[in-house]
């Protein structure tokens, strides 16, 4: 008997359903619906592509967003050559929306505290370490994960604050704002990509939905600092004229 013929990116359906990361009953079960199309047979054994790898991603990303699976069903069955590389690019934007690129840098622990104005103090890298914004390297040695976070903190600390205080407010910071951002990602995917969905992904209107998902975060962002300015604003007035007016008292 001769060995299968095997094309590049190809796989078995145990293959490629461990590469979507689902059972192969699961994919068994969207090929029946006509979800994605059937495999190259050689013999009685089927082989796939990464075309159905990418259309099983998209299923899966899309009903772990919550979209039904009926939904999903009939927008791609409605919609059956758009390519599925454009929707899992679309549900990228919508996990992410950032920059992908790695921001972390090195510091060396004496620079860390010497930018706060600080001594050394293995609690407080500890605590860095915790929140996920550095990793220790060495005993000399951090990786900075995100110093758009970590040197306005150290700033701040510098400023006077102490540094409880500033770690502190970052898990505080953390679930207010991932409240808001997810908020509005779930009305973007509820008000822009969910009609999309419906209407069975109509080529046309992709370059609109991704301009849409791609503007989120620079318009949410300015919203959110403005709104963020005027309360510190507000609060620094009155919690400073409080303290002014006592003295006057």
């Amino acid at each position: 008997m001769s060995e299968p013929t095997l094309r590049a990116e190809e796989f078995t359906v145990d293959e490629l359903a461990q590469r979507a990361n689902m059972t192969v009953r699961n994919v068994r079960a969207y090929a029946s619906r006509g979800l994605i199309d059937p495999p190259r047979l050689e013999g009685r054994t089927g082989y796939y592509t990464l075309a159905h790898l990418q259309r099983l991603q998209l299923i899966r990303q899309l009903l772990e967003r919550g979209f039904t699976l009926a939904a999903v069903e009939d927008a791609i069955l409605r919609s059956p050559t758009t390519a599925p590389g454009h929707a899992l690019e679309l549900m990228t934007l919508l996990e992410t929306g950032d920059d992908a690129d790695d921001p972390s840098v090195l510091m060396p622990r004496a620079d860390l505290a010497a930018l706060a104005g600080v001594p050394q103090d293995d609690a407080l890298i500890d605590a860095l370490v915790d929140l996920e914004l550095i990793e220790k390297v060495d005993d000399t040695m951090l990786r900075i994960l995100d110093p758009a976070i970590v040197r306005p903190g150290a700033a701040a600390v510098a400023l006077g604050l102490s540094p409880e205080t500033v770690i502190g407010a970052v898990p505080l910071l953390r679930e207010h704002l991932g409240e808001i951002a997810r908020y509005l990602v779930h009305r973007t995917s509820e008000e822009i990509v969910q009609p999309f969905l419906d209407e069975g992904l109509p080529e046309q209107d992709w370059p609109r939905v991704f301009g849409a998902v791609e503007e989120l975060l620079p318009i949410a962002s300015q919203v959110m600092l403005a709104i963020f300015r005027a309360e510190l604003r507000a609060s620094i007035e009155t919690e400073i004229g409080d303290k002014l007016q006592q003295m006057g008292d």
